[in-house]
């Protein structure tokens, strides 16, 4: 069943009627890009006064050139309270498209899983972005990436795409076990709830909508940065 956690919803305030605030976005068409240290490249996309990544994040080594682990087994998996990765379904040509799937640990770690100049979104961060978009409701349809080459179907957008590109890389559950590429954006903030809850957000191929709710944090998600 898929996990729906309540949508918080934002208010903000609007001058005048129908006003959008897409006219704040720009893609970076190059200026923008950053290279990670394992040599990926990434672009860029400003949303009013954010600057944030276009790809899902598939670095395996922190900042300092420490590897992250790449934890295949279910069993090692769901005992980590350390920082690990892993490909979607052990599948390292999938994820290549889609990114890695990181533990809370990995991106919370003082070594630092962001190039330099970027960061792990907080959850501030991300309702922020939310609430630029007009709210969690119509935000999602804006924020995946339009057509079916990555995202089932029917991956409902809006005609006012803003180039960020969600991409639906699923997840990995705390168990071990692996769900919804194709029909999920499962991303995370540094923000914890508790000491084993944190803080995620969500984007489906059946809505426009974003869910916002916490998650165990052994669980494996995208990873989008922001710049600092």
């Amino acid at each position: 069943m898929r996990m729906r956690i309540n949508v918080l919803l934002y208010s903000i305030a609007i001058v005048g009627i129908g006003l959008l605030f897409t006219s704040g976005c720009s893609k970076d068409d190059g200026a923008g890009e950053v290279t990670d240290i394992n040599g990926n490249v990434y672009h860029s996309v400003t949303i009013g006064d954010q600057v944030w990544m276009v790809e899902n994040l598939k670095t395996t080594r922190f900042r300092n050139g420490d590897p992250i682990p790449n934890v295949p087994d279910n069993s090692e998996w769901s005992g980590l309270t350390s920082g690990a990765f892993s490909y979607y379904s052990n599948e390292a040509d999938t994820s290549e498209t889609y990114g890695y799937l990181y533990n809370w640990y990995a991106l919370t770690d003082s070594r630092n899983i962001a190039p330099e100049g970027w960061h792990v979104a907080t959850d501030e961060e991300w309702a922020t972005l939310m609430n630029f978009l007009e709210g969690p409701n119509v935000a999602g349809g804006k924020l995946k990436e339009p057509g079916t080459l990555h995202w089932k179907e029917p991956n409902i957008v809006t005609d006012d795409n803003i180039g960020f590109d969600a991409l639906p890389g699923g997840l990995r559950y705390s168990d071990g076990t692996y769900r919804a590429i194709g029909e999920a954006f499962y991303v995370w903030s540094t923000t914890e709830s508790n000491e084993t809850m944190a803080f995620y957000w969500g984007i489906f191929n059946d809505g426009v909508g974003v869910s916002n709710g916490i998650i165990n944090k052994k669980t494996g998600l995208s990873v989008r940065c922001v710049k600092d």
